[in-house]
Parts: structure tokens; C-alpha cells; sequence
């Protein structure tokens, strides 16, 4: 424990407190870091500078240099403390204090109490203090008695007549003591209702998590088994394949062995025709040839038509294999494609995004709505002020909110009464001429539709303009974006979700939701779906 003496050399001699973070000047004198700072600031508009203790004068600000040796000290003097107040008497030993005087600005235990003088001047304070030199003026060495609402500082009575604060709005420290309590009270109640809202926050994003690794882990569970299944399905077809490959070699062999026995016998048949012949060819008398009983059925047509019969049979085997094997293998295919066709694609996005129309931007024939977040073509011209960033010759209008990174999406009801086109686009898109409409430039995408694009959609960017194949039912559409990956999809909202198109791109400037509404309205939902989305190819 440090006595007395010693905590007083360890006191700041400008903050007159035991020292905090202290540094040395070049003559040696030590100060807080921050009080010591403060002070060179004061002299930095007359640049000299010179130390508060000694009045040593510099010609350059002094570099600070941190006291470690001090640093220890205090540190220990801090530490043996344990936040007890010590009677300042009690030197040989620590022993705690029981009441503190704050004109001898010492602490006193219950023997030196008795031995204590009770001056009027001598105030003793309820509860030992170890700031002492903080409840008097730094100026006056006067009691602090009154609180400057101007300077929101604590003042003695010399600093209410005579000093600065002379004329100042002042307040009891009691009276002022009251009032900060009760907006302390007042902030507590606040952090406390904050805290709640966080902790409620927390909760719902902890059970948001929690529920996506469920739906990732159920959703992962129902892939795997879907693919054990088709793996399952695949080996079975397999096995029925091969099997019914077996079956029709088996057959075909059979057929074929009957075939070549037979052709062996006619072939055997016609070589002992021909060498009969042959001998008849030879001889020499008319009546043995004319008479030979083996000759009359040489050109008998049915025995003609027997190697037509046999090649017959013959062509009929191989073209039957021919043929199942085509069977076959278009039969695979079917299969593999419905079991594919069965795989439900899915994908999350991270970010359902707050989409606000931006009224600045919105032409003067579209009426936006008070949420900020339906934009109607109207017959009557609103009149907004001219704006460099409102569009002048299309009925388009951008969010407020823009991306520059991430995955997010954003979904419209659109009354499909009229042309309409949603997309995004740069912040730089013209607002004025030909290039202005959304799709018609290479700063925005979109996605058209509407009674001129014959219930059809239609895709467009840099005046390229593509119609697709589907056909609008739900008018209801979802644009995602994939800023770091460059990809911009439209989906439409129908069940299963379909998807329509996906514009690649390398983003080079935020990107802002935007709307053109030629007749009807356009509204973004509100409720975005979290879930899961099954797509339809």
C-alpha cells in the first residue's frame, strides 16, 4: 500500500488525479496524457510552447514520450487500492476510511475521526471519497456548491460572482443532481427498450438461421434420397435391360441356328444337283437327258422360291434385332428424361430487397402512391418540379435504394391492362430522347409485356429486343440480381415458379430497380416469398 505522501506525487499536477497514461516532457515533469495534450493545444495558435510545472520554454511542440516506470507505479497503486477509500493518517498501516473532509482534503478512519476538528469549514462527507481534490474548484480551491447549466460545469460561489461563469444560469447541485438523474432515468428506460428490440431481433434472426439450416438440411436430405432413387431406378432398368438383351440373343440364336440348317441342307441338295446336271451335260445320247427322271423339277417355281423363303427369314431376323436395339435405347432415353424431369431445381437468395419508388424520378403522368410503393399511369399531369434526374419522355420511375453488391430480389403485381416493362438500370441511364426507356440502352435491362406484346414477353438491352416463348398467366414477376456474379433473371410467379430469361453482364455502376407503366399500374409486393423456389425449365 503507498502512503499518502507517495499517492500525492502521483497525482497529475493539471487533473490533480493519480495519473492516467502518463508521458514525460524534456525537463522532466510527468502529466496525463490527454491533460498534458489538451494544454499544447491552448499554445498552438502563440507557438511556443512551455511546460505547466517548471515554465520551461520550447520553440517546437514536444514530442510525448510514454513513462513506463510511472506507468508500473501508478498501475500497482491502483491495483492495491481494491476501490477502498484509506484513512490518509494511517501510514504504517492501511486502514479504511470512515468519513472524508473536504477542507483538509484527507480521509479519515473512526480514531482519527474523534480527533478531527468540526470548524464549519471543515465538511465531512457522508462516505469516504478518493477524489477529493475533484469536489473543489481547480481555480478557487472553493467548495463546488452550484451547477453552470450554460457551461455544464460544477462552480463554486467566487466562480458565480467573480469568475467566468458570472451571470450564468445556475443551479443547485442538488436541484441539478435531481434533473441529471432523472434524464439518466430517462436513457436508461431507452437503452433498456432498445436492448429489448435487439434481443427480440437477435432472437428472430438466431430462429431465422436456425430455420434456413433446417430447410437446407430437409431440402439436402430430399436431393440425396431423389438421387438414391434414380440411382436405384437407373440399376433396375439396367437389369431389365440386359436381361431382355439375353432373352432376344437367345431367340435370335435359335431362329438363326434353325435358319443355317436348313440353308446347309438346300445348299447340299443344290451341289448334288449340280453335279448331276454337270454328268448329263456330258453325255452323249439325247434319249438318257430327255428321259432322266431327276430333270423335271428343276424349274418348278415353288422350288425357285425356297432361297427367296430361307434369305427371307434371314432379312427378318436381322432387321427385327435392328430394330429392338433402336426400341431400346429410345426407351432409356424416356426414362432418364422423366426421371430427371422429376428433379425439382432450387435456389435460395439472400436478401428479399425493401424496394421504394423514388417520386424525384417519376414522370409526370404516373401517380405513385403514399408507401411509396405503386406506381399508375394517369390521364391527369401531376406537375412535379423539373429535376434533372426525373424522366421526361417515358412513364418510368426508379427505386430510391440501389445495389452495388449481393444477391437480392424483388417482386411486382402488374395490371396488365396496358405496355409495362420492369428491370433494372444504372443511375446514369438518360432521362431524356429515344435512349431513355428502360432495355433501349446498354445501361438497363428489362423485361416488356402487355396488349401491344400480345400476352407474350419480351426481353431487351441495347435496343436488342428478343420474344419469348412463354406466354403471361399470374402477372406477377420476380427480378433477381447477382451483382458479384453478373446475372439479372426474370421469374414469373406462377406455380411452379418459371423461369424466363437471365441476362450476363459485368456491373459496373449501382444498379436501381426500374418501372415503365404505359397504361394500368404496377405494384411491388410487400411479402416476399423466403422460401425455397422449385423452377420449372
Amino acid at each position: 500500500m503507498a502512503s499518502a505522501g507517495l499517492e500525492k506525487e502521483l497525482d497529475c499536477s493539471i487533473c490533480r488525479t493519480l495519473y492516467t497514461d502518463p508521458v514525460t516532457l524534456r525537463c522532466g515533469h510527468n502529466f496525463c496524457r490527454v491533460c498534458i495534450d489538451q494544454v499544447l493545444i491552448t499554445q498552438d495558435e502563440s507557438g511556443v510552447y512551455c511546460c505547466p510545472e517548471c515554465r520551461e520554454e520550447l520553440q517546437e511542440r514536444p514530442a510525448l514520450k510514454r513513462n513506463i516506470t510511472l506507468c508500473n507505479v501508478v498501475e500497482n497503486v491502483r491495483s492495491n487500492q481494491d476501490g477502498k477509500v484509506r484513512c490518509t493518517y494511517c501510514v504504517d498501516s492501511p486502514v479504511p476510511a470512515v468519513r472524508s473532509c473536504l477542507h483538509c482534503e484527507a480521509s479519515l478512519c473512526d480514531n482519527h475521526l474523534k480527533d478531527h476538528s468540526e470548524g464549519p469549514e471543515h465538511v465531512l462527507l457522508t462516505e469516504p471519497s478518493a477524489s477529493l481534490k475533484n469536489r473543489k474548484c481547480s481555480v478557487h480551491t472553493e467548495l463546488l456548491k452550484y451547477y453552470c447549466t450554460e457551461d455544464a460545469a460544477c462552480v463554486c460561489v467566487s466562480c458565480c460572482l467573480t469568475g467566468k461563469h458570472s451571470g450564468h444560469k445556475l443551479e443547485s447541485l442538488d436541484e441539478a443532481f435531481g434533473k441529471k438523474k432523472e434524464t439518466l432515468r430517462k436513457v436508461l428506460q431507452k437503452l433498456i427498450t432498445n436492448r429489448g428490440k435487439t434481443e427480440r431481433k437477435l432472437q428472430n434472426l438466431e430462429e431465422s438461421w436456425r430455420g434456413a439450416q433446417d430447410k437446407a438440411s430437409r431440402e439436402a436430405t430430399r436431393v440425396t434420397d431423389l438421387f438414391i432413387d434414380i440411382r436405384r431406378r437407373v440399376d433396375d432398368l439396367e437389369k431389365r435391360v440386359l436381361s431382355e438383351i439375353s432373352r432376344r440373343e437367345e431367340q435370335a440364336s435359335l431362329s438363326l441356328s434353325d435358319g443355317i440348317q436348313k440353308l446347309e441342307i438346300k445348299k447340299d441338295e443344290l451341289s448334288r444337283k449340280i453335279r448331276h446336271i454337270k454328268e448329263l451335260c456330258n453325255r452323249t445320247d439325247p434319249l438318257t437327258v430327255l428321259q432322266d427322271p431327276d430333270t423335271g423339277d428343276l424349274c418348278d417355281p415353288a422350288e425357285e422360291g425356297g432361297d427367296e423363303d430361307l434369305g427371307g427369314h434371314d432379312e427378318d431376323v436381322g432387321g427385327h434385332g435392328g430394330g429392338w436395339a433402336a426400341e431400346v435405347i429410345t426407351h432409356i432415353t424416356h426414362k432418364l428424361s422423366d426421371l430427371v424431369r422429376g428433379v425439382n431445381v432450387t435456389f435460395y437468395v439472400q436478401d428479399p430487397a425493401d424496394i421504394l419508388l423514388d417520386v424525384n424520378t417519376a414522370h409526370n403522368s404516373l401517380l405513385i402512391s403514399d408507401d411509396l410503393k405503386t406506381a399508375t399511369w394517369t390521364e391527369v399531369w401531376q406537375s412535379r418540379p423539373p429535376t434533372a434526374q426525373r424522366f421526361h419522355d417515358y412513364e418510368q420511375v426508379v427505386s430510391s435504394r440501389r445495389f452495388t453488391s449481393g444477391r437480392h430480389y424483388w417482386d411486382v403485381e402488374i395490371n396488365r391492362s396496358g405496355e409495362w416493362s420492369v428491370g433494372m438500370c444504372y443511375p446514369s441511364i438518360d432521362r431524356r430522347g429515344r435512349h431513355s426507356y428502360i432495355g433501349d440502352n446498354i445501361k438497363s435491362w428489362g423485361l416488356c409485356g402487355g396488349r401491344m406484346y400480345y400476352n407474350q414477353y419480351s426481353v431487351i438491352h441495347e435496343r436488342n429486343e428478343m420474344q419469348l416463348r412463354h406466354q403471361i398467366s399470374t402477372g406477377r414477376v420476380r427480378i433477381c440480381l447477382d451483382y458479384e456474379a453478373g446475372q439479372m433473371s426474370f421469374y414469373e410467379l406462377c406455380d411452379p415458379i418459371r423461369h424466363l430469361h437471365t441476362f450476363t453482364a459485368v456491373f459496373t455502376e449501382p444498379l436501381h430497380a426500374a418501372l415503365c407503366v404505359c397504361e394500368g399500374s404496377i405494384k411491388i409486393l410487400g411479402e416476399q416469398m423466403k422460401d425455397p423456389i422449385t423452377i420449372e425449365e
